[in-house]
């Protein structure tokens, strides 16, 4: 028996909600850039301002791209159960898939943001090739393991991983001269800037490489968790699992923001380090969680249906807040870099996103798919209508049956 595994719409819902936490912690480096974020006493914050960061930091920075982590894998299996079931072969399939994300993540840095995710991403769905045939708890220790092992690494940790890399006598006059770049430069300027500058780092290379080797390691217990997910069925049918989204969702949710919160309330102390790490993940399994109860709730349909509508565009809109805010910042259109705080970043970042939440439903009311998701689907499919070529042997055997 072939087992259903058509599209869930509350995971595009679940994702399109996840994109407005993603843009808001992004308007950040969109505003003061990623080495400006360490020198934010340069920009001279108002009280108000320094207070709507430090809630940043805990509500939103590190718990909602981890949610987009857990749909990647929880997609990624759904989508190799699909392949399986049409009789393909999907480790080839997954394979271009991850090809095609990493170019379109390359192209996207070089060109655009040094934000970028995309590149990352395909590196991990090689990674995640190794769990896609494991047993639920196989896939389930797994991430314990790791996300226990990381977290511990911060024992002790008073600052951020970033700061501690950072070469303090060059870091200032790198930002200075990035703001100056940033708000009046051409494209061209920029993209020497952000491609050619020495960026103001410790001298320590093997540090530098240890540090590259372990970022994979920090998301993947998520990735993982949206695998075991998806084994699981946590958003089939979730009318009927109400009470346990609820449940947990309190739990993870009120740890999750305590463990955040101990670096803020008790600085020094040896384990804000481990709560900040491990935070991050169990309050984005808490917002998991909180989202999935209040959609399973039915109510809010066209609300519903917008949020759904940004997810399933989730890769077109996301590349599509790199154009619209680098155009608003960046020297080459408005030149709003490091100008207007942080409570104003939070009120274009809101209002971005309601115009896209528009324009996404409007658009999915012509169109079936993304223009980016398109292209995706073409190299992944290896096909310029973007489907999963049938092979004689798969037609035949659909005839016999």
């Amino acid at each position: 028996m072939i087992r259903k595994t058509g599209r869930q719409s509350i995971v595009d819902e679940i994702r399109g909600m996840s994109l407005l936490g993603i843009l808001l912690a992004n308007m950040l480096f969109f505003q003061y850039g990623m080495w400006g974020l360490e020198e934010l006493s340069l920009f001279d914050l108002s009280r108000a301002d320094s207070i709507a960061h430090t809630l940043l930091k805990i509500l939103i920075e590190g718990s909602f791209m981890p949610i987009f982590a857990f749909l990647f894998g929880y997609g990624m299996l759904k989508m190799m159960e699909g392949l399986e079931a049409k009789g393909a072969k999907f480790r080839r399939v997954l394979v271009r898939r991850a090809v095609m994300l990493a170019l379109l993540g390359l192209a996207h840095s070089l060109l655009l943001w040094e934000g970028d995710i995309l590149m990352f991403y395909g590196f991990m769905s090689l990674f995640l090739l190794l769990f896609l045939k494991r047993k639920a708890k196989t896939v389930l220790i797994w991430g314990i393991v790791l996300l226990t092992l990381l977290s511990l690494g911060g024992i002790g940790a008073t600052d951020s991983a970033s700061s501690t890399l950072i070469d303090k006598s060059k870091s200032e006059p790198y930002v200075q001269k990035s703001v100056e770049v940033y708000q009046n430069g051409s494209y061209s300027d920029i993209l020497h800037f952000r491609n050619n500058e020495e960026p103001p780092l410790e001298a320590n290379k093997v540090l530098l490489v240890f540090i590259a080797l372990l970022v994979p390691l920090l998301t993947a217990p998520m990735f993982l968790f949206g695998m075991y997910a998806a084994r699981k069925g946590w958003f089939h049918e979730a009318q009927t699992k109400r009470s346990f989204y609820a449940k947990w969702a309190v739990i993870f949710l009120i740890a999750g923001l305590i463990m955040k919160s101990l670096k803020y309330i008790w600085p020094h102390f040896i384990l804000s380090g481990v709560g900040e790490i491990s935070g991050m993940t169990i309050l984005a399994i808490g917002y998991l969680m909180g989202f999935g109860w209040l959609l399973s709730l039915g109510k809010a349909a066209s609300l519903r249906k917008g949020f759904e509508a940004v997810g399933r565009l989730s890769l077109t809109n996301y590349l599509m807040q790199t154009v619209i805010c680098t155009t608003l910042f960046y020297g080459y259109g408005l030149g709003w870099f490091g100008k207007l705080g942080i409570l104003a970043g939070i009120g274009i970042g809101i209002a971005v996103y309601i115009v896209q939440w528009l324009g996404s439903a409007l658009y999915l009311k012509r169109f079936r798919i993304g223009p980016v998701e398109s292209l995706l689907r073409m190299g992944t499919y290896w096909s310029w209508k973007g489907k999963l070529k049938q092979r004689p042997s798969q037609t035949g055997a659909d005839m016999k049956v």
